[in-house]
């Protein structure tokens, strides 16, 4: 093994600084969606789902998402208010997974990102039944022309069942590609006083 495949690259420092890092250069490099993660979730009765969504912000406060409350993935974060995240980089050849408790985000927030969104995605979001059956996409593309004309010539508001999610991390972990699978991992850990901690983990 070279001296460079045993050096550690998973540097030590406060994880958030470590992802907007990670996170700039999969904007860099990643041919598709660099804001794509995999969440997962759980009914109380601990039977999982997993889905991919798209962050729409992170802070230090937690990592920020949207979707229908009334959907599978809504109503599980709403009966079981934990969840995980993957992202997972293939051009870099990397990964972070985040584990933590789930808030909505405040009303302000969810009516100012709803208001960002293309008209059409707006509409969008009145006329699905997210995760309910449909007995044929005519009948999506019925409810989408219905909701356009009724908010022809003004703004959409944002449903109230509409909303942002924030998964504030327990637990943070980094995951680094290295040649014959002897992959580099370093996990996050945070403290009861808001710190972290942080060990290298065996691949």
């Amino acid at each position: 093994m070279t001296d460079d495949s045993a050096r550690t690259e998973i540097p030590a420092e406060a994880p958030f600084t470590l992802f907007a890092q990670w996170f700039a250069e999969a904007e860099k490099h990643e041919p598709n969606d660099p804001d794509a993660v995999a969440l997962a979730t759980a009914r109380p009765d601990a039977v999982p789902s997993l889905r991919m969504v798209l962050l729409k912000d992170y802070s230090p406060d937690g990592f920020v998402f949207y979707t229908n409350s009334h959907s599978r993935k809504g109503g599980e974060l709403l009966a079981n208010p934990r969840a995980a995240l993957l992202f997972h980089w293939k051009s870099l050849r990397r990964q972070v997974r985040i584990e933590g408790t789930i808030t909505p985000v405040a009303d302000a927030v969810a009516d100012a990102y709803f208001a960002s969104r293309a008209r059409d995605s707006q509409v969008g979001a009145h006329a699905s039944l997210q995760s309910e059956a449909m007995d044929s996409r005519l009948t999506f593309l019925g409810r989408i022309a219905k909701e356009g004309a009724r908010y022809l010539g003004r703004s959409v508001p944002r449903p109230p069942h509409w909303t942002g999610f924030c998964l504030d991390p327990q637990a943070i972990e980094f995951w680094m590609d290295r040649p014959f699978r002897l992959h580099e991992r370093r996990r996050f850990t945070r403290l009861p006083d808001g710190g972290w901690t942080s060990t290298l983990l065996y691949p």
